[in-house]
């Protein structure tokens, strides 16, 4: 049985820079919390920022590549540099991952840490960019394919490819 890690704001955690949650209905990530495979995990918490913290984004939006190459930095609005904590939230994740022998994540999409398909642009506007998040990259550069919460249906697939059983019965 695959595990899976999971943002913890997904699964109801209140880790969120705001101090929220954004605790997901999908009824396969419930499926899969019952038989117990998640692995919630918050990489901007286990990098040691502080519940709430200052809204955080990738400078020019360039993404969590960029973060890893040493070539952007994480700012918060305020200019303070968490690039640190960031990229020691990303080596943790990474090292659970492994722990559990994680192959899929499901990650809250836009985060700075956690975005799969899109980041902020780093002007504290609200814009999207295309781009991943500082932890997304660091799994998918070490093999782990991760998803945003809208794409639940699209990880269960790629479980299947890797020869995991679908969810039992609710």
């Amino acid at each position: 049985m695959e595990r899976i890690l999971v943002s913890a704001c997904l699964m109801g955690r209140r880790v969120r820079y705001d101090g929220a949650a954004k605790t997901s209905g999908d009824a396969l990530l419930a499926a899969w919390r019952r038989e117990g495979r998640l692995v919630p995990f918050c990489p901007e918490v286990e990098g040691g920022l502080p519940v709430p913290r200052p809204a955080a984004e990738i400078e020019g939006g360039a993404g969590g590549e960029a973060v890893l190459a040493g070539t952007a930095r994480v700012l918060t609005a305020g200019g303070a540099d968490v690039t640190e904590a960031f990229l020691a939230g990303a080596r943790a994740a990474l090292a659970a991952a492994r722990a559990h022998g994680v192959r899929v994540a499901i990650l809250k999409e836009g985060s700075p840490s956690c975005g799969s398909l899109t980041v902020y642009d780093g002007a504290f506007g609200g814009r999207r960019v295309p781009g991943h998040g500082v932890t997304t990259a660091l799994l998918e550069r070490h093999g782990v394919a991760v998803f945003g919460e809208d794409r639940v249906a699209e990880a269960a697939a790629r479980l299947r490819d890797l020869g995991d059983r679908p969810p039992g019965p609710a």
